[in-house]
């Protein structure tokens, strides 16, 4: 009964290790995607700047009469 209880004590300590690292993961997740997003927002509205600018270059240019 005394090795059971030692058992069950022993794999209920792991459970909760392995919990406490899974939130520490999720956590780590959550921020690296955050930031990621962050990134992605950034890029896209770089992107949308520079479509912008060479839309208008090529309106600037003149049209190729030959």
């Amino acid at each position: 009964m005394e090795a059971e209880l030692k058992s069950l004590e022993d794999k209920l300590a792991q459970i909760i290790e392995i919990c406490h690292r899974l939130r520490e993961d999720n956590h780590q997740l959550r921020q690296q995607l955050a930031s990621a997003l962050h990134d992605n927002k950034q890029l896209d509205d770089k992107i949308s700047s520079a479509t912008k600018r060479l839309e208008a270059l090529l309106q600037q240019m003149p049209e190729d009469t030959t």
